[in-house]
This record gives structure tokens, C-alpha cells and sequence, in this order.
């Protein structure tokens, strides 16, 4: 984060931190005035910086202390949040804490992910892998007296499905799925990033046990946290060294709790071989074959109108070379091309109530050959050269 948001975030932090002071002493209209500027500073970076991925976090501060301002206004007073006993400063410091927990876990997604294997098209080396060090484990840990992988990691070019392969394995475990957005860790608390690497780790192993369920922690843009720089600061070190603890646990005294941990990257090169190591199984996962495109665009076409010039054959070998994502967006932005086509039209007129809807044409093989000049592979086969040569060293199903 750079220093003007950072500054705007200090403020707002120490505002709230006064305001909560103010408060828990009884100042009401203190309280009150700092509260209201803590808003107002989240308020304006929030203005400045409109596509931050921090934004729903800094809303919700914003509304718990609206929430305060009238509650205050009415004559309510502050619940202290440790025993009545304690100085203002350990209160202050005990709901400051009790803050960052909350905000840390919003960026952690706990789900059940809804995606079953036969969603996942294709990929059968990756599927057939994580099951062998997921899923068998899980039903039959009496099979592995000498333990399984903990530690996965998903390579390959962007777009091939790696975060839906680690959510079905999930769900076909029947276990909680956390995923962790590692660039936002690493922006979100610039220079305590090592501290969150425990945390993260920490929430996992809580829902382990909790739960008495598997557990995937899914770190996805791994290398955002553990990548090679030409120049480290203290703060990246430590961090890499408290993943490397971490892993250790995951991989050793834990060997007991059922927590796993998937990393996934577009840049493998990147990762150290140490943290190489940790990863027990490293996973290439592919750009789609031609039996995974048919497959693929016969999913996607299943729910467009499309008239006998279709064959997902053709498109398949149309599109060599295109990730899963790609054609997804070729699908959808064929769609999109009658759509508009149906909206320019001079006999187009808006639907009265009881007239039957006006629907687009049916999709050709013309739209799909126009779809194919104008919308190029998101993955250049230089990446795909690199990620094929960085496999012969380093794979490990």
C-alpha cells in the first residue's frame, strides 16, 4: 500500500482507537466527534481508491460506527469488552485486537464450496493426484501408517482451473474450504505480514478441530508471499520464515489433524526450494486437451441456441490453445454478439405484458470464427514453454 492510503488508514485507526477510549470512560460527545472522523477518513480513501479489494471491509467499519454514533446520541453506554477491572489502555488495546481479528477473518472466504468432480472438465492427472492425497486419506487413514501429503501445490497458466480443483476436492471430502487471497494478506497490514501468516494458520487449525473435519486452506497467488525479490526487506524474510514454521507443523507434529494446505501460482520459478519442498506434491495443471475443449464447449453451449453448424468438435480444434476461462468468455461473448445484434434491430420493441418475447437469432459457426479473430488466448505459448520446462525439473504427482 502506498503511503497516502496508509497514512488515510492510520488516521481512521487512531481516530477509532481514541473514540473507543472516549467511550469507554463515558465522553459521549468525544466519542461521538472521533468516531466521526474515523468515517470520514475511511470515507475518502475509499474515494480515492474506488477498485480496492479492501473497500467491503472499510464499509463495514464505517457502519459499525454509525451503529456507535446513535447509539450514543440515544444515551446507550459502552459493554466494556474485558473484566470491569482493567485500565482504559487494556481496553482500548483488547477491542483494537478483537478489530483486526474481525477485519482479518473478512478476508478469509469459509464456504462449502458447491462444485462437483464432473464440473471440473478434464484435468485427470491433477483430480486423480489430489485424491490420492486428499480424499483416500480421508476416508481411509488406517492405509497410510506413514502419512500423506499435506502440502500441494497448483501450477500452471492462469485460467485452467486451479482454485475450482482444490474447492471439488473439498466438497467431495466433505470438509470447509478457506481461501486466502495471499496479495491482499501482504497489502492489507504492510509489515506485519508474518504476523497474519500465523493467524491464517491458526483459523485453519481452529476449524479443524472445531469441526472435526477436514480442512483445505487454499493460498491462492502463493507466490505473492513466498516469491524470490532482488531485494528483501526484514519484514518479507520473517514472513517466509513463519510460512516455513508453519508448513513444518502442517507437515509434522500435525500430523494428526486433517488440515491441508494447496498452494496455487502462475509463476512457479518464482518459489524458493524450500518452500518447494514443503509442497510434497507440485501439480501442473494444463491448458485443456482437445477431448476437454469438446467437453468444454459442450457445457457452454448447452444453454445457448445454436443452430446445426455448431459441433463442439470443430470449435475444440477452432480453438486449440485456449485456456478453460477463454472459452468461457468465447461462449459468452458470442452470446453477447446477438444479444446486441437483437437490440439494434429496428424491429425491436420493448416486451408489453402477455406478448410472447422477442429472443436473438441462433448462434453459427460464423459468430465462432469471429469470436476466434477478434479474442486471442489470454496464455502465450512462451508461458506455456516455461511452465513445460519448469516441469521436467520440478513436477511431482
Amino acid at each position: 500500500m502506498s503511503a497516502a492510503p496508509q497514512e488515510l488508514e492510520n488516521n481512521a485507526s487512531r481516530y477509532a482507537s481514541d473514540a473507543i477510549r472516549f467511550d469507554s470512560q463515558g465522553a459521549r460527545g468525544m466519542a461521538i466527534a472521533h468516531y466521526q472522523q474515523a468515517i470520514d477518513a475511511l470515507t475518502k480513501l475509499i474515494g480515492l481508491y474506488p477498485g480496492s479489494k479492501l473497500n467491503p471491509i472499510y464499509k463495514d467499519r464505517c457502519q459499525s460506527y454509525h451503529n456507535r454514533i446513535t447509539l450514543l446520541q440515544n444515551g446507550s453506554r459502552l459493554e466494556p469488552a474485558v473484566d470491569s477491572g482493567s485500565s482504559a489502555q487494556e481496553q482500548k488495546a483488547s477491542i483494537q485486537r478483537q478489530e483486526d481479528e474481525n477485519d482479518f477473518e473478512k478476508l478469509i472466504m469459509h464456504e462449502k464450496p458447491n462444485i462437483t468432480w464432473d464440473e471440473v472438465i478434464g484435468l485427470d492427472d491433477a483430480k486423480s493426484a489430489l485424491r490420492e492425497s486428499i480424499i483416500y486419506p480421508t476416508k481411509r487413514p488406517d492405509l497410510f501408517p506413514l502419512g500423506w501429503p499435506k502440502g500441494m501445490l497448483l501450477y500452471g497458466p492462469p485460467g485452467t482451473g486451479k482454485t475450482m480443483l482444490a474447492a471439488a476436492t473439498a466438497s467431495e471430502m466433505d470438509g470447509s474450504f478457506i481461501n486466502v487471497d495471499a496479495s491482499a494478506m501482504m497489502s492489507k497490514w504492510l509489515g506485519e505480514a508474518e504476523k497474519n501468516v500465523s493467524k491464517v494458520f491458526r483459523v485453519a487449525r481452529k476449524y479443524a478441530e472445531r469441526e472435526g473435519k477436514p480442512v483445505i486452506l487454499f493460498v491462492d497467488e502463493v507466490d505473492s508471499l513466498l516469491g524470490s525479490r532482488n531485494s528483501e526487506v526484514g519484514g518479507e524474510v520473517r514472513t517466509k520464515n513463519q510460512f516455513l514454521t508453519e508448513m513444518d507443523g502442517v507437515n509434522g507434529k500435525g500430523h494428526n489433524l486433517m488440515l491441508y494446505v494447496i498452494g496455487a501460482t502462475n509463476k512457479p520459478w518464482t518459489l524458493d526450494w524450500p518452500f518447494l519442498r514443503r509442497f510434497q506434491k507440485r501439480i501442473y495443471v494444463a491448458l485443456p486437451n482437445l477431448q476437454a475443449r469438446i467437453s468444454l464447449f459442450e457445457q457452454y453451449t448447452s444453454d445457448l441456441h445454436t443452430d446445426s453448424s455448431i459441433r463442439p468438435q470443430e470449435l475444440a480444434r477452432l480453438f486449440d490453445g485456449y485456456s478453460a476461462s477463454d472459452i468461457r468468455d468465447v461462449c459468452q461473448g458470442a452470446q453477447l454478439k446477438t444479444v446486441h445484434e437483437l437490440f439494434e434491430s429496428p424491429e425491436y420493441r420493448d416486451p408489453v405484458e402477455g406478448e410472447e418475447l422477442q429472443k436473438p437469432r441462433d448462434l453459427t459457426l460464423d459468430d465462432f470464427h469471429q469470436m476466434a479473430s477478434r479474442r486471442k488466448p489470454s496464455v502465450s505459448q512462451e508461458m506455456v514453454m516455461a511452465h513445460h520446462r519448469w516441469s521436467e525439473e520440478f513436477l511431482a504427482l
